[in-house]
């Protein structure tokens, strides 16, 4: 399940709890049910940061792999120009080729270099956000949690005891 379903799951269960007798705020929770969706949702919430770091690991793969091909194209450039420089009848057409071609592999290194940035600076911003939300809804649950441990620190005849008193 993803964790936002596990997460809007524990909620839904949260705001169908019965309400304390002269309370608004405070509800009765099956504690063992709270403890073990939060639980399976902390066994999710790995799966989403290897995903994360699948993400890297891809992106400095093709990180390598766009800095060899720019090396190759550079080397490919620089191959070509020494030849045409050496032919004499066209050395300053050489030259002008080979710096165009260098050019053009540099424009193209640095073009896939700005891409993959951005890719990867979208996909790590897409997993803030997500990391954000998480914590925003862990942070919920907690504090359901602490007021539902508050709730159960009263005994139940007690409290219902005084209720009819």
């Amino acid at each position: 399940m993803d964790p936002f379903d596990r997460i809007d799951e524990i909620i839904a269960h949260l705001e169908q709890a019965r309400s304390v007798p002269m309370s608004r705020n405070n509800c009765m929770v099956d504690r063992a049910e709270m403890i073990a969706a939060l639980e399976a949702l902390r066994g999710e919430l790995p799966v989403e940061i290897r995903r994360a770091q699948a993400l890297l690991n891809e992106r400095d793969k093709i990180l390598e792999a766009g800095q060899r091909e720019a090396e190759r194209i550079i080397a490919e450039g620089e191959a070509e120009h020494a030849r045409l420089v050496s032919m004499n009848e066209i050395t300053v057409s050489a030259e002008h080729e080979a710096n165009r071609i260098i050019s053009e592999a540099r424009e193209e290194a640095q073009r896939l270099r700005d891409e993959v940035d951005e890719y990867i600076d979208t996909v790590l911003a897409n997993f803030e956000q997500f990391l954000r939300r998480t914590l925003v809804n862990i942070e919920r649950g907690r504090d359901r949690m602490h007021a539902l441990r508050e709730i159960g620190s009263f005994a139940p005849d007690q409290g219902e005891h005084s209720l009819l008193s």
